[in-house]
């Protein structure tokens, strides 16, 4: 029995082992959470009837007992170094001149991975079993936190369970130099190996825990890194195991003669461990920057928090005669992305007038860079969030500016403040039309009400003339002032019966760039429906609402006569944008404005009849497509009468995920049961 029960228990570990690989290495699921639940409540189930059969890597050991007293130390045995930072292009370079002139006999390539804003540890394995985790400490000195690492499932507590014949059979399909896979196949089996990597927590189960933690009253945290580090330093490992941290494995110290850093990288994953899927060999330093420029598109939409790359030279051997300077090897550097906050002065705060009336306060500072931006101004939103950041003229503050959106003030530094700091009062009028302002109820932002005021007339030709509108090329908003400054539009439509000899008594302007000019406005005079209806700036209206009000409407006669009730009928137009729908069209100067612009020969392209292929299906896109632009994936989708939406909800039927996709709407769809896609089964439906 007792032989028979140990086969069982075996077989049960092996098995709970491998899905815990295909989840936490290949991303993939062959069986729910529940069954592998249970099969962890079986084998913890045996091993109670049978204590002596419970070894350290049994999957049942990962939560350790009693809380722990302390720490104890543990010396590396090779230091845990720091890395040298590089913020520009030019410094990458220079760093390139500086290794040639060292090793100018040698041909050097490059390995770029991503720089996880994780906690750094130490994995030791004997004979395959993890036996000890290390902080890296101050390099050459760490904590004892095996009990901890013990706790995240993406950690493997045993390397392999095959012998030394199988390991080399699945080695071989590795390209690997053959002494390389005999003496790590041996290894693993009998020897000591060392793997370091990151412990991070992603961003979705940071916001999560926060929440929890403020629900409770208790502390929280300021970032991802901060709490994946302090949960690693729980001397109670229950705690550690409740805030659902991963393992990120990027380097083995082990020699086992590999010859280049991206072989261990093949090593890792072999023996267990996840490996940055976006990490690549590059030839040189402008390979080097093209990564970097791909990774920092896809930064925002990545699971979890990184704040640069990190390069190194491939070859060991020529990364080992570099050596060490200072605390940094010579051969490795991390090339990090600007930083997306700054601390600046508020020079002074004005207000600026939109297009739909609304009074935003501009802080105007000591121009600093942010994200690798010069940043001059920032937006302090309404007078409610000034109240809120306390900020004065004069204070010391930190801006913020994430992807295109535009910087805003953060935090006011109290401490900093000299006394001289000026308090800022919200004007009553509009510093351009003298309107007394007014702020409609159940609202935050003052707005001037005057339909005539030439700032809100300028917003509004921006708008009318962007991108996403009429997409006027040339037609900036320096030209437009200078339109307006000398009488020649006033309204939109007049944009289209402007001559090239209206432009050229105009200064700087040449016969060639007046011509350029009107070419570039008899082109725009063909628009989408859907174009058409984001230009004329109704409040409320986007990019999104535009399109579903073409396809509904079809025709801009139609959209005219347009009643509450038919909006009601279009899924996401709530009551507001109804209502601001319907004013819009019921103003007289707005039908007359619209007159206008079909009488300059504004020819509006009629949305082409959806094929019913998708039959109104529901998509969420969620992380990066690789084959196909996520715009031109939404465009698709409803062009074949699906309906493509942000959020995942009941009405969801497919999300399509790409590559670092976040997992909140990943646990949402399963949670709903919503059919889950991938890229390729995505294109599939579309294309078949």
């Amino acid at each position: 029995m007792k032989k028979e029960v140990k086969n069982r228990i075996e077989k049960l570990k092996a098995v709970i082992a491998r899905h815990r690989y295909l989840y936490h290495v290949l991303d993939r699921q062959e069986i729910s959470d529940a069954a592998l639940d249970s099969l962890k409540y079986n084998l913890y189930k045996l091993e109670q009837q049978y204590p002596e059969f419970i070894t350290p890597d049994s999957p049942t050991q990962r939560v350790g007992g009693k809380p722990l007293k302390g720490f104890g130390k543990v010396d590396h045995k090779i230091p845990m170094l720091s890395i040298e930072d590089v913020f520009s292009q030019e410094d990458l370079y220079g760093w390139e001149k500086y290794l040639k002139r060292l090793t100018p006999s040698h041909y050097i390539d490059y390995f770029s991975e991503l720089k996880i804003d994780g906690f750094a540890v130490s994995l030791i394995y004997k004979n395959g079993i993890l036996v000890r985790g290390a902080t890296r400490g101050n390099g050459k000195v760490g904590e004892n936190v095996t009990q901890n690492l013990k706790t995240i499932e993406s950690i493997p507590l045993r390397l392999q369970r095959k012998n030394q014949d199988m390991l080399l059979g699945e080695l071989s399909c590795a390209v690997l130099p053959k002494i390389v896979t005999k003496k790590l196949a041996s290894t693993v089996l009998e020897g000591e190996i060392e793997i370091r990597g990151e412990v991070y927590m992603e961003k979705n189960d940071f916001e999560n825990l926060n929440k929890k933690l403020e629900k409770r009253k208790e502390k929280t945290y300021s970032n991802p890194r901060n709490l994946a580090a302090g949960s690693i330093r729980q001397l109670d490992s229950k705690l550690a195991a409740s805030r659902s941290l991963k393992f990120l494995a990027y380097d083995i110290v082990t020699d086992f003669g590999q010859n280049k850093h991206s072989e261990e990288h093949q090593i890792l994953k072999f023996l267990g461990f996840k490996t940055d899927f976006t990490a690549k060999k590059c030839k040189n330093i402008g390979r080097v920057i093209e990564y970097w420029r791909t990774i920092a598109k896809k930064r925002d939409v990545l699971p979890f928090q990184i704040d640069g790359i990190v390069v190194s030279i491939d070859d060991n051997l020529v990364f080992q005669k570099l050596g060490v300077a200072g605390k940094s090897p010579r051969a490795i550097r991390a090339f990090k992305f600007s930083p997306k906050q700054a601390v600046t002065i508020v020079k002074d705060i004005k207000v600026q007038i939109g297009r739909t009336g609304a009074i935003t306060p501009i802080a105007e500072l000591e121009p600093v860079k942010v994200s690798g931006v010069l940043i001059s101004r920032a937006t302090l939103h309404n007078e409610d969030e000034i109240k809120r950041l306390g900020v004065k003229i004069g204070d010391t503050v930190i801006i913020e500016r994430a992807g295109d959106v535009i910087p805003a003030v953060v935090k006011t530094l109290d401490d900093l403040r000299t006394g001289k700091e000026k308090k800022f009062l919200m004007p009553k009028k509009c510093p351009t039309c003298e309107s007394l302002l007014v702020k409609p109820e159940k609202e935050k932002v003052w707005r001037c009400p005057n339909l005539v005021c030439s700032a809100r007339r300028k917003e509004s030709l921006e708008h009318f003339v962007s991108k996403k509108a009429f997409d006027i090329k040339g037609l900036g908003p320096q030209i437009i002032v200078r339109l307006l400054d000398e009488n020649l539009i006033t309204r939109a439509s007049d944009i289209f019966l402007l001559k090239q000899g209206d432009l050229i008594p105009l200064e700087r302007f040449a016969e060639k760039s007046s011509e350029n000019l009107i070419k570039s406005i008899q082109n725009s005079k063909k628009i989408s429906f859907a174009r058409f209806i984001f230009a004329l700036g109704i409040r409320h209206i986007g990019e999104e609402t535009a399109i579903d009000l073409a396809d509904y409407f079809g025709s801009i006669n139609d959209l005219k006569k347009v009643q509450k009730q038919d909006l009601e009928k279009i899924s996401g137009i709530g009551e507001r944008m109804a209502e601001s729908i319907c004013c819009w069209f019921k103003e007289k100067r707005n039908q007359n404005f619209i007159d206008d612009l079909m009488i300059a020969g504004i020819k509006i392209l009629l949305p082409e009849k959806k094929l019913k292929k998708l039959n109104a299906k529901v998509f969420v896109i969620t992380g990066s497509l690789e084959i196909i632009s996520r715009d031109d994936a939404q465009n698709r989708i409803r062009m074949l009468g699906g309906s493509p939406t942000n959020t995942v909800s009941k009405n969801t039927d497919y999300l399509v995920v790409g590559k670092g996709a976040g997992s909140k709407k990943l646990t949402k769809a399963k949670e709903l049961d919503t059919k889950i896609l991938t890229e390729k089964q995505f294109l599939s439906i579309l294309n078949n």
